[in-house]
């Protein structure tokens, strides 16, 4: 009786043990390791609608591929008898302190990711000391998101036809505490993105032009071809449009959508505060240059006036690395930061912005930087480098 009693416990004992393995591998799998692995639990938490609406490209999606490819098509040259016992991540951008050069990207439409949606994010960004950028495009309003927390954190625009849309969205930012203006200039039409018009997608009304224009559009980009069918810009942002905007607000002026050094000596003509080279996350011209491509050549035409950002495909902490080498001052994080939030809220954008700061703390030591402005093009070699070396 005792033996069988014995033997049953050792049965038992052993079914529990390999539950409490089986779980513990269910646990480790679902619990991302880098920013990467945040895609497919976001895949897995959103609607196919959803997540192809933030995944993503125009057209081909070449350029949307190319963004984080021609990352890897890059090498980093380590220094290594350098004391690397301490390491400073910290910055500035327009004399704002921020913990790394990693700031949050302007993106739509947060509440589709979670219910909490840009408060979410806003929260995270603000816990991990860097700067958001709130698009126009939000689902919650400028104010809303103001009033989340203090923080830093700058306001995306674009200008319209119907310029008293612009002014007053420009008046409530700067009520509302925001400390810049980052003026997207890419967007004359919107690029097709072919998914969103498989899927007719269809989203809610938005809180920052409610009473402004109007948005009651059934299906297909609901909300982006309302306002760009009646209010934006025909023809490209010009310096004329730059120059309206600098009138009406004391707020510095970034432009968004910069990959060429025309544009980029344009910008410090009309009085730009900094360039973000963009290609709208591949959404707009397909086959235009992945951006990291381009970051020199803007950042030589701009010849240190004013800071440059790059945004696209930045999946890991070398990708800042590398961007941080070839010149740019900071980068943005786009739609990582909306994997994150769908994933696992707040605390998921909190995870995706932690992890690349540690990714870039660790390369930084590997590579013998103990500060950002220890990172020079000599850390990096890029493939016309290499090509160069062959002549």
């Amino acid at each position: 009786m005792s033996l069988t009693l014995e033997l049953m416990n050792w049965v038992l004992d052993m079914v529990l043990q390999i539950i409490r393995e089986l779980l513990g591998k269910v646990t480790m799998s679902s619990e991302p390791v880098n920013v990467n692995e945040f895609k497919a639990l976001a895949e897995r938490a959103l609607p196919k609608m959803y997540f192809e609406f933030y995944a993503g490209g125009a057209e081909d999606e070449h350029t949307l591929k190319a963004n984080e490819e021609a990352y890897q098509r890059i090498t980093i040259r380590p220094r290594v008898l350098v004391d690397v016992s301490r390491i400073d991540m910290s910055t500035r951008m327009l004399g704002y302190s921020i913990s790394s050069p990693i700031m949050v990207a302007p993106s739509g439409l947060h509440k589709l990711a979670n219910p909490e949606g840009e408060l979410a994010t806003a929260r995270a960004a603000a816990a991990s000391n860097t700067i958001m950028i709130l698009s126009f495009g939000s689902s919650y309003s400028v104010e809303e998101v103001a009033a989340s927390c203090n923080a830093v954190r700058f306001f995306q625009l674009y200008v319209y036809k119907q310029r008293h849309v612009a002014a007053n969205l420009v008046e409530r930012a700067e009520r509302s505490g925001y400390k810049a203006i980052v003026l997207t200039v890419d967007c004359p039409r919107m690029g097709r993105r072919e998914a969103d018009i498989k899927n007719r997608m269809i989203v809610s009304k938005q809180k920052n032009v409610e009473g402004l224009v109007s948005t009651e559009v059934d299906a297909i980009f609901s909300f982006f071809f309302s306002l760009f069918s009646y209010t934006t810009e025909v023809s490209h942002i010009n310096g004329q449009d730059v120059a309206w905007l600098k009138s009406i607000t004391k707020l510095p002026i970034l432009l968004k959508g910069i990959i060429t050094h025309e544009d980029a000596r344009i910008a410090v003509e009309v009085g730009a505060a900094g360039v973000i080279v963009s290609n709208h996350g591949g959404r707009q011209l397909d086959y235009s240059p992945a951006t990291i491509n381009v970051v020199e050549e803007v950042v030589h035409a701009v010849k240190g006036k004013i800071p440059v950002i790059v945004d696209g495909g930045v999946r890991r902490g070398t990708d800042v690395f590398k961007a941080l080498a070839l010149g740019a001052q900071a980068v943005l994080v786009g739609r990582p930061i909306l994997y994150g939030l769908a994933a696992k809220g707040e605390h998921g954008v909190k995870q995706v912005i932690q992890m690349l700061k540690e990714e870039l703390e660790l390369a930084m030591a590997l590579a013998g930087c103990t500060s950002l402005k220890d990172i020079t093009r000599s850390h990096v070699r890029t493939e016309r480098d290499r090509c160069q070396s062959m002549l």
